[in-house]
């Protein structure tokens, strides 16, 4: 049993260690960087591990823990290598220091992860000048690079890596004047909102975004306004004088070698739609990690993972019994969305709620008919829920069911 993994971050290393545990003859990781580890290193903060090793360690701690785990199962490695075709029947041509090479395993695992929004995504009028990041390239020339990325900061959207780098900035002495988020509520986990903006007296300002960059040679000012219903309120302006803005707008999967085996792209996910154990409708091609939609947590990139590479080696081909899983009132994004059926394994699904919802009750129907149930406190976009199904509900999804997953509140 022969498995290719694309990707060498978290996801890669933990389906790569999981395929080879699993007793695969050959597992190689494909990795277009020069060292493993994805965007780890450069997260320096701590959080990582808890519930994939059972202890609190910054990312590259967390990193070098799975290149020690690669290292001991005995996974090849092959790094500056890129994977720059994938055909349908599983052929990967790849790009690597020695030249073209041609690989055809028995199962692919697309462990790609994510890229950030650019400016470009969200079209912020005004000029082009230096001093506008992403968080992710912020945090690396920060934490990887040693350099000094502003004095003066404002941060646009408050996801986890936004919030996290304003912390960062904060304790390299640059003044953060706020965190503006286009939604009424934090786009990132409650932990960070504390830990990174309410600890060192950062302002948060919900219902806000920046309309305009002021500066020639370099960013000058931002223009930010109050949002309703999707427009600017007028007269709500406010200049901020800052020589850096950062935006954390959210993530898109890396899809493109998953076109090209020409699975179709959910429009809510950006990636393609895959069942219990991660593997698409192609059998033998699996995607996970950030790449089949965007995580919380690091620990459950790792985890799902696992799931795909166990199942990668242990079963072959694709159950023709699946049931369809889709998002329905209240939830935006539902990971599986296919179920297949028979497996020993009872499946659980995975979900993000459309809006904080304090207290409320998930139902996977089938039409009218609730299939199952579960309560909830606390839900919030920027947390992924977890919703484990029971033997007895599992076993009464039928081949072809259309689910739909959606939360109401009492």
């Amino acid at each position: 049993m022969f498995v290719a993994v694309v990707g060498g971050g978290p996801a890669g290393m933990a389906a790569a260690v999981s395929a080879k545990r699993a007793g695969a003859d050959r597992v190689v990781i494909i990795e277009r960087a020069e060292r493993l580890g994805g965007v780890l290193p450069q997260c320096i903060h701590s959080g990582f591990g808890v519930n994939y090793y059972g202890e609190d360690l910054t990312g590259p701690e967390f990193a070098e823990r799975l290149r020690a785990d690669v290292k001991a199962s005995s996974v090849e490695v092959w790094l500056n290598a890129m994977v720059i075709e994938a055909r349908p029947d599983k052929t990967l041509i790849i790009s690597t220091p020695h030249g073209i090479s041609f690989v055809k395993p028995d199962a692919v695992i697309f462990a790609v992860g994510a890229r950030e929004r650019p400016r470009g995504a969200i079209a912020i009028p005004g000029a082009r000048p230096a001093g506008v990041y992403t968080a992710g390239t912020a945090q690396y020339m920060i934490n990887i690079q040693g350099f000094e990325v502003g004095k003066e900061v404002f941060v646009l959207g408050s996801g986890d890596i936004g919030l996290i780098t304003a912390r960062r900035m904060a304790l390299e002495g640059a003044k953060v004047h706020g965190v503006a988020e286009l939604m009424p509520f934090p786009g990132g986990l409650a932990r960070n909102v504390q830990q990174c903006l309410k600890d060192f007296n950062i302002p948060l300002l919900l219902s806000h975004t920046v309309t305009e960059v002021l500066g020639s040679e370099r960013v000058e000012a931002v223009k930010v306004a109050q949002v309703e219903n999707g427009k600017t309120v007028p007269g709500t302006e406010k200049v901020f004088p800052v020589d850096t803005l950062v935006l954390s707008v959210g993530l898109l999967p890396e899809a493109e070698l998953i076109r090209q085996m020409g699975l179709p792209i959910l429009p809510y996910t950006g990636s393609a739609a895959v069942d219990q154990f991660f593997q698409t409708d192609l059998p033998g091609v699996y995607v996970v990690g950030n790449g089949v939609g965007i995580w919380d947590l690091v620990d459950n990139v790792a985890m799902s993972a696992s799931v795909a590479g166990s199942h990668a080696v242990k079963y072959e081909g694709r159950s023709s019994d699946l049931a369809e899983v889709l998002p329905g009132v209240g939830v935006r994004v539902v990971i599986p969305q296919r179920l297949s059926l028979g497996e020993s394994d009872v499946p659980r699904i995975w979900f993000r709620v459309a809006c904080p919802i304090p207290v409320g009750v998930a139902l996977l129907t089938r039409g009218e008919e609730v299939i199952a149930r579960k309560g909830f406190a606390g839900l919030k976009p920027a947390e992924m829920a977890e919703f484990p199904l029971k033997e007895e509900q599992y076993r009464a999804i039928r081949p072809g069911d259309k689910l739909h997953l959606r939360v109401q509140q009492p």
